[in-house]
């Protein structure tokens, strides 16, 4: 998810890459005033299209401003990056900081990796949204920072919509099916376009049900696809693939969704904010007909639960400069520099009182009511083999979409879940 956030942010013409500058040396004290870390340097691992150029420099002139010290980013690509941030956290000199993804760190932290920043979430994160902060904790102990974020939202054909009569766009899930009808009836349009193992938006229903895909057995972690309430999610995503004549075999990217619905026959998708610009860029035409809506939940005053993807900022355990590492987080996810973030990339930042920075970013302002109710998948180090390829939750999802009850589907899949649960890492 995290790689099509980024490359997609390129698409729209959001960002381009970082500046750097350089140099190496240890580390000398803690909470230092200016020039107490003169002549070091600090290393810090972005992802490629996550800090946008003219954020990296001002936030770069702050810290070397107040530290003495320099500064240098470095541009990491998404693919092989998990390997990679392996790699170096196991050497004798790590990068000093390190964004990786959210739902990635726990892993990390479970090798011994990542340094402990549990005075620094005293010191500055006691105001970080609980949903997004939960996946920088891991046993207890906060082990990262949480940076950034993104979730899905209703992408819409406002044409489309007004042929079939429909004034505002729904508050509640049961006025957003009725609108699909509508659409149904009164347009030669698809309703939705929804294939059926686009299983991020299904682990975002499974955590409005409030429940997880995975539970504790003894001491070890199992499948819970059992449980009646997943099973009511897997219920609530049959019910919006009925609007639906797209693929039940196949997810989101295959074919991009986006690209289906710019060729303006489909009321609307569920996807992340960036992919009106791939739709855009595939049909120029369908920009003036877009709009935005929160995936709405049962009741109007609780949006639909959804998947924050995003990234989180870590210190290496093995960085000889971590007093100097946490200078740079003070900066970074202060209000200032986590509300210029938000504003020039349209992601949702740490903190709830930092969202008035998506104002008029149509698709970022419809996705930050969610926030707050959203989640993740299993923060356990165990479930990133889950979703190798290929992953059994999607052929859960097509097993019940093509006629078989949640719980016969879930006894079909939980083996090879709970075979890889086992893996050792």
């Amino acid at each position: 998810m995290k790689r099509k956030l980024a490359a997609a942010i390129v698409i729209a013409g959001m960002m381009v890459s970082v500046s750097a500058c350089g140099g190496d040396d240890k580390d000398t004290g803690k909470n230092a005033g200016p020039d107490s870390f003169k002549g070091q340097t600090l290393t810090v691992w972005t992802m490629d299209g996550s800090a946008p150029p003219q954020w990296s420099k001002d936030v770069q002139a702050a810290f070397e401003k107040k530290t003495g010290a320099k500064l240098k980013f470095e541009i990491q690509k998404w693919d092989g990056i998990q390997q990679k941030i392996t790699t170096a956290l196991s050497e004798s000199s790590p990068p000093d900081v390190i964004e990786v993804g959210n739902t990635q760190t726990p892993a990390y932290a479970a090798t011994g990796g990542l340094a402990e920043l549990g005075d620094l979430k005293q010191e500055i994160g006691s105001d970080w949204t609980p949903s997004v902060s939960q996946s920088s904790v891991f046993e207890g102990k906060q082990y990262a920072a949480p940076w950034y974020f993104a979730n899905r939202v209703v992408i819409y054909n406002k044409k489309i919509w007004a042929k079939a009569g429909i004034k505002d766009t729904p508050k509640t899930r049961d006025e957003f099916f009725k609108d699909l009808e509508a659409i149904g009836r009164k347009t030669d349009a698809e309703p939705l376009y929804l294939p059926g193992q686009n299983w991020y938006f299904f682990d975002g229903l499974t955590i409005g049900q409030g429940a997880d895909l995975v539970k504790k057995q003894g001491d070890k972690y199992v499948s819970n696809l059992g449980d009646p309430k997943v099973s009511a999610a897997m219920e609530l995503y049959k019910k919006y693939a009925s609007y639906s004549k797209a693929p039940k075999d196949k997810d989101e990217a295959t074919p991009q969704q986006a690209t289906i619905f710019a060729k303006g026959k489909t009321g609307a998708f569920i996807g992340m904010g960036w992919e009106a610009g791939t739709a855009i860029q595939a049909d120029k035409s369908i920009e003036k007909d877009l709009g935005y809506f929160t995936i709405p939940g049962e009741s109007a005053d609780k949006p639909e639960g959804v998947f924050l993807g995003g990234s989180n900022l870590a210190v290496a355990q093995g960085s000889k400069k971590q007093a100097l590492a946490k200078e740079f987080l003070r900066i970074a996810l202060s209000d200032e520099y986590e509300g210029r973030l938000a504003k020039l990339n349209g992601v949702i930042p740490n903190k709830e009182s930092l969202e008035s920075n998506l104002k008029g970013n149509g698709a970022a302002e419809a996705t930050a009511p969610d926030t707050a109710a959203g989640g993740t998948t299993p923060l356990i180090p165990e479930w990133a083999a889950v979703e190798n390829t290929p992953n059994p939750i999607k052929s859960y999802m097509t097993a019940v979409l093509n006629g078989k009850s949640p719980a016969d589907a879930a006894k079909q899949v939980e083996g090879e879940i709970n075979k890889r649960l086992a893996q050792q890492n």
